[in-house]
């Protein structure tokens, strides 16, 4: 699936997304890099006004999981306000990259 032809909303999430842009990551219990991911995220969507984080189990949403072409945890979806996806990485993230891939959203 290519950046940009999906879309999410607050009811696939479970969360309200972001006034500016939304993080998505995609984690799972035992991933150590997920954890770290968690900090960066949170400190940049703390750091930047109208930016949410979100996070989302993997192993909890097999079904979001598959839809979106998750294949490991952390996986990083950068949305716009209106929710179409506009940039993903997996692995975890530096927050000056993280920063620029809000560029795109914003």
């Amino acid at each position: 699936m290519a950046v940009g032809e999906m879309t999410f909303d607050a009811k696939q999430l479970g969360a309200e997304l972001g006034e500016r842009a939304t993080l998505v990551q995609f984690s799972s219990a035992f991933c150590a890099p997920c954890r770290a991911t968690r900090r960066v995220l949170a400190e940049v969507a703390a750091l930047v006004p109208g930016v949410r984080h979100i996070e989302i189990d993997a192993e909890d949403r097999l079904d979001l999981v598959r839809r979106t072409g998750v294949e490991r945890t952390p996986t990083v979806l950068v949305l716009a306000a209106d929710g179409r996806e506009v940039r993903r990485a997996a692995g975890q993230p530096r927050k000056a990259d993280v920063i620029a891939a809000l560029g795109q959203a914003v």
